[in-house]
Order: structure tokens, then sequence, then C-alpha cells
């Protein structure tokens, strides 16, 4: 996101199946970057509901969309000339 915006240096959008999920992802996120980094969110909206659940970190502002909720607002399209790469969850 450098040079596109001033707001932050990364995006990161990613899909949980159901609200619960992305909320388990939401969680997950905020646990790391606190436990491992010692960064605790600026700001964390859409928790309560769980469609879309933005967390801000300064340097990095992370979406967590349902996959309705991701079609919708279609950040992937708004953002496309950013750079981008693709991370796949392993299978367990």
């Amino acid at each position: 996101m450098r040079g596109l915006v001033d707001y932050t240096d990364y995006l990161i959008v990613c899909t949980g199946q159901t609200p619960r999920q992305t909320k388990a992802i939401a969680d997950e996120i905020r646990l790391q970057m606190k436990n491992e980094h010692g960064v605790v969110a600026r700001k964390v909206e859409g928790a309560r509901e769980g469609d879309w659940i933005l967390i801000d970190l300064l340097d990095v502002v992370v979406h967590v969309f349902t996959p309705e909720a991701r079609d919708f607002y279609r950040l992937d399209r708004l953002w496309r000339d950013a750079p981008r790469e693709t991370y796949v969850a392993a299978a367990s």
C-alpha cells in the first residue's frame, strides 16, 4: 500500500467461511501480534457481527471477511493496482 495511501503500509484481506470463523481468525491475529511482536491493535471494528472485521495495527490494516461480505465490498478490486501476494492456508 506504500505509495498508494498514507495511513498504512500493508493491507491484508482474508476470508473465513462463517462469522464465527472470522472472529476466530481476528482473535488469533490480535493474539499473535501482541505475543510475538508486542503490537496491540489500535482499533477493531465489526467483531461483534463478524461479517467484516477490521483490525488497525497502524502499519498493517487487516480485513477479515465472510465470503458474502468480501464479494459485496470487493476490496480486491478497489485496490487492484497495489502489489499483491497470495497465501493459501496449508491443509491440516
